[in-house]
């Protein structure tokens, strides 16, 4: 059993003015879609605030699943269903970019490592 000593001082305190029920809508093909919808802490609909729209599919790719994410500004679903594909393209780009930064950097570190001059006793 742990002293307390070590664990890191987190507020773990749930923020009543911002809860959010989950819902999940797919097509059972490619879109996932989550819905946010705004609750008061009671559980009912908190109808002052617009839900919250997320997509997220995954892609296969040789080195297993790749999942893609991002946020709709959609209010509605068929908004955010009309969203989802632009979404997408625009998610999948940005990882592509980020992967081919990550290969560019790691190459460079892997040719800075073989361009070391090793001088033999030191």
């Amino acid at each position: 059993m742990t002293d307390g000593a070590n664990i890191p001082n987190i507020d773990f305190t749930v923020d009543k003015n911002n809860l959010y029920r989950e819902e999940g809508i797919t097509d059972h093909k490619v879109a996932s879609i989550r819905r946010l919808v705004p609750i008061k802490a009671d559980g009912s609909e908190d109808p002052d605030r617009e839900p919250v729209f997320y997509a997220s599919t995954q892609l296969m790719t040789p080195e297993g699943p790749l999942p893609i994410q991002a946020g709709l500004e959609a209010k509605t679903l068929e908004a955010a269903i009309e969203e989802f594909p632009g979404a997408m393209r625009n998610a999948l780009t940005k990882t592509i970019d980020q992967i081919q930064r990550q290969q560019q950097q790691q190459q460079q570190e892997q040719q800075q490592e073989q361009s070391r001059i090793y001088v033999p006793g030191r």
